[in-house]
């Protein structure tokens, strides 16, 4: 679908799209000498407050990245983020996970069972292996190698939503609440350097060995130190299918701002869509992005994606601009 196509298809748009700004129509340069998180969602808040710890104490913007999301992995209320996330259909946790340093250098882990952190396991294949990702039970045996703790990821209340969902066992997304709980968690430090982190238990209910773009390089995440990094969430399938991070840090080398990065992407992803006819209206995909100089952007296909900032003068939970409202 043609950008002249897809205007008359969606008439209100036109003056978004034509335009490169932010919302506030100058760039969001956020950063300060202390450096900056963006973080998905609101459980990005105390992520954020945790990695703010690392950076003040001289840590690097890796470090902040593995820091803040472990805390969520940790944490067994969230519902699709390590120890308490969703199962598959067959009753199974799989963790999903990459990170990624201003350099290029990346790890990543995928479908892995009985490892509550896949953060820092792929922080170990990145820095302790030649490879960038290992998956399944190769990943396991891994993280059991570098001496990480296997566990029972399925805690009662995600058996339970399990078990309700067994009864007439159809997946039905809901945008915004069943497929959004990616943590995807972008730093720059004092020293200049970005880098990026993300992590999930993926869709709930899925096909067991489904594995979306969370650790996917490109996909997921990407982090180019000379220029900028994105992360992504929502429907995995369609940001693999248009390699979304990668497309938006390519963007920001193009000249654009983080934001019209992150629009022109959901604009492609929209095109392909419309392309090939499929329903879309419970589908939900957001990106944040961050540049080398600061600043930031977020964006969405439909209202209700929201990130959280932190930086050493400014802190809180966002609301994303989306293409369809």
């Amino acid at each position: 679908m043609r950008r002249r196509s897809f205007l008359q298809a969606f008439p209100a748009l036109g003056v978004l799209l034509s335009g490169s700004k932010s919302r506030a129509g100058e760039p969001d340069r956020s950063s300060s000498g202390q450096g900056l998180l963006l973080t998905t969602w609101g459980f990005g808040l105390e992520a954020n407050e945790v990695a703010w710890k690392t950076l003040r104490s001289g840590g690097s913007a890796l470090d902040a990245i593995e820091q803040g999301i472990r805390h969520c992995e940790l944490d067994p209320a969230e519902r699709s983020v390590g120890l308490g996330g969703r199962p598959d259909r067959d009753g199974i946790v799989t963790l999903d996970a990459c990170i990624m340093d201003h350099l290029g250098n990346a790890g990543s882990v995928c479908a892995m069972q009985g490892i509550a952190t896949p953060i820092s396991v792929a922080r170990a294949v990145m820095e302790k292996t030649p490879h960038i990702m290992l998956a399944g039970a190769g990943a396991r045996q891994f993280a059991i190698e570098q001496g990480f703790q296997v566990q029972d990821l399925l805690v009662e209340d995600s058996r339970r939503e399990w078990q309700d969902w067994l009864k007439d066992a159809r997946y039905r997304p809901i945008a915004n609440i069943e497929n959004h709980d990616t943590i995807g968690m972008l730093g720059l430090d004092a020293d200049g350097h970005l880098a990026g982190g993300c992590s999930t238990s993926g869709m709930a209910f899925k096909l067991h060995g489904r594995v979306g773009d969370s650790p996917i390089i490109g996909a997921g995440l990407y982090v180019d130190g000379a220029v900028g990094a994105c992360t992504a969430t929502g429907h995995g399938e369609e940001v693999m299918r248009t390699v979304g991070a990668f497309r938006v840090v390519q963007g920001m080398s193009l000249g654009l701002s983080p934001q019209a990065a992150c629009e022109r992407a959901v604009e492609a992803i929209a095109n392909f869509f419309q392309r090939r006819g499929k329903d879309w209206s419970d589908t939900q995909i957001g990106f944040i992005a961050v540049n080398k100089q600061g600043d930031v952007g977020a964006y969405a296909l439909r209202s209700g994606f929201n990130y959280a900032l932190k930086t050493e003068s400014r802190e809180g939970l966002l609301p994303a601009d989306s293409l369809l409202g």
